[in-house]
């Protein structure tokens, strides 16, 4: 018990579930918008009963291929995902440049292996790690 204890405690353990509770919390404010919002103006383009719509067996709504939702969806889904970067990813990212570490950064570069063209090598290797051959040197820019 110890052990899951101290587990628990850790600050990163802290941070995820907050911010799961943050996530979640938000994405009913997502929801909430897309449904209220959003949904009633995708209908407003149609003159139909059904929205934005198309019934594969006229009355049967069950056969109802909803296009507007779908619209809605794809909206709920950049704002969450902007929101996420935005509101977490990004400030996560300052927070971590101050304390000396890149988070998130861009790939290091990596080059191509001519004898056995194996395309993610460093581009500082100086031996292929899976065929062993001798790497060109590639000049420092």
């Amino acid at each position: 018990m110890r052990g899951f204890k101290n587990f628990l405690m850790r600050g990163d353990v802290i941070v995820v579930a907050v911010g799961l509770v943050v996530a979640l919390a938000f994405s009913m404010l997502i929801t909430a918008f897309t449904t209220y919002i959003v949904n009633p103006i995708i209908a407003s383009f149609s003159s139909g009963k059904v929205g934005l719509g198309v019934e594969i067996r006229s009355g049967n709504l069950r056969t109802l291929v909803d296009f507007g939702s779908f619209i809605s969806a794809i909206i709920y889904f950049v704002i969450f995902i902007a929101a996420v970067y935005f509101l977490i990813v990004v400030p996560y990212k300052h927070v971590q440049a101050r304390r000396g570490q890149l988070v998130f950064g861009d790939p290091a570069p990596v080059k191509t292996c001519p004898a056995c063209l194996s395309s993610d090598l460093p581009a500082a290797a100086s031996k292929c790690k899976y065929c062993g051959t001798d790497q060109p040197t590639t000049a420092a820019a």
